[in-house]
């Protein structure tokens, strides 16, 4: 058997096989023998979701190109490129992505598949930019769902999960090429949270970054603006410190409190960068982390992310990292941890190597209490019976899903339990 781990290095998987087909006939070859199949793109997934004991299958090296729709305003790209290469050839073709989030080697498949999102008031997740799917079923017959063809299957497969198949390609909306202005700065977190309507409404994109033990944030926002000049790559934060600082919390968590202050003090004068959005969009996170990630309710949001470090400090929870605020816009999407408005979403991070688990459910249990919805790829602990009530077109999801595989071939062990597939 393979081994292989996630990008955190906390889920481990040893499949039988792990499949990398170049074409079409021997991806159909691979999925009609094999027993059970997952797929796997970059390992960002926190959850067991590529997990299993028969063949992983990767589309990284499946032969492909970028198809670009005659009105320029939707392309097919290759499932299985990452996002860094889907938004290198879409620059290219002088387009790029609505939106994306602050990484990009996640497979465009897997981020679409899970609801990955960026932030905006107005932006829903990569899944909402998603067209038109071309999927291979478990019998290995490839089907092209939209709207208006097989509409069931593809309103499921817009946020999947791999359950329905392996897509081999998709159709995203896209938008002339354009350049972003990234602004970065220290703000009172009592401000940002005072100001809030107004600063989301002012940028394209807003976010901040607030350490538990601290009371001031990093802010950043995204605008659209003209070129300025040759492009010059620099993170948004120092990750560098930032490593020193998460090793000595790990060795002494007595002191996080001091070192997210002292952090937070240490930060320079403001910072400004203008460059190709998608170079903007995507920054080097190099630091591992494990992550868990809630959607709660808009109205609610704000409210519980001050109950939620409430919390943290005074239980004193060594938390090492900061938690991570953006917004997200309502969808229609059935499994869409979106689809019942408009969302903020709040994400709660630890460093790699440090205790996560009881510090995550204590968190999490004020997340879920507003309303929330877990990231489908990120730590949590919904179960059958919450899914079922967190989302109404769950039912429906799972008649399409018998439909296309009845035999449950793309289901492994954790998604026969949170589905109750086996039932």
């Amino acid at each position: 058997m393979t081994k292989w781990t996630n990008w955190s290095g906390s889920v481990v998987a040893h499949p039988a096989t792990l499949a990398k087909p170049r074409g079409l006939d021997e991806l159909a070859k691979v999925v009609t023998t094999a027993r059970q199949v997952r797929m796997v793109g970059a390992g960002h997934s926190f959850m067991p979701l590529c997990q299993t004991e028969g063949t992983l299958v990767s589309l990284a090296d499946l032969e492909g190109e970028i198809e670009v729709a005659a009105d320029r305003r939707s392309v097919w790209a290759p499932a299985g490129w990452s996002l860094a290469r889907l938004t290198d050839a879409l620059w290219a073709e002088g387009l790029s992505l609505y939106n994306q989030g602050d990484v990009n080697p996640q497979s465009l498949a897997g981020a679409a598949g899970t609801g990955t999102h960026g932030t905006g008031e107005t932006l829903g997740s990569i899944s909402t930019q998603v067209t038109g799917v071309r999927l291979m079923r478990a019998d290995g017959t490839l089907v092209t769902c939209d709207a208006q063809t097989e509409p069931e299957l593809f309103q499921a497969q817009r946020l999947g999960l791999g359950l329905l198949g392996i897509v081999a390609a998709m159709r995203i909306a896209v938008l002339p090429a354009y350049h972003l202005e990234e602004r970065v700065e220290r703000w009172p977190l009592d401000m940002v949270l005072d100001r809030f309507d107004d600063l989301t409404a002012e940028s394209r994109h807003m976010e901040f970054w607030v350490f538990p033990y601290a009371d001031h944030v990093i802010l950043k926002r995204l605008h659209p603006v003209e070129p300025e000049g040759p492009y010059r790559h620099a993170n948004d934060v120092n990750e560098g410190a930032f490593r020193v600082a998460c090793n000595i919390s790990r060795r002494a968590p007595a002191l996080i409190p001091t070192l997210q202050r002292g952090m937070m003090r240490a930060i320079g004068g403001p910072k400004r960068r203008v460059g190709p959005a998608y170079r903007i969009f995507a920054q080097d996170r190099t630091v591992r982390f494990e992550e868990m990630e809630y959607e709660v309710p808009r109205a609610d949001g704000l409210a519980t992310l001050r109950e939620a470090l409430r919390y943290v400090r005074q239980a004193r929870l060594p938390l090492a990292f900061p938690f991570e605020v953006r917004t997200v816009a309502a969808d229609d999407i059935w499994l869409s941890p979106f689809h019942a408005g408009p969302c903020l979403s709040i994400s709660v991070h630890q460093y790699a190597g440090m205790p996560w688990q009881e510090e995550f459910a204590a968190v999490e249990a004020i997340l879920r209490g507003a309303g929330g919805r877990p990231h489908w790829a990120k730590r949590h602990s919904l179960d059958f019976e919450g899914a079922t009530r967190l989302y109404p077109r769950l039912s429906d999801f799972l008649r399409v899903r018998r439909g296309v595989d009845p035999e449950g071939k793309f289901v492994n062990c954790f998604f026969d339990q949170l589905f109750a597939i086996g039932a």
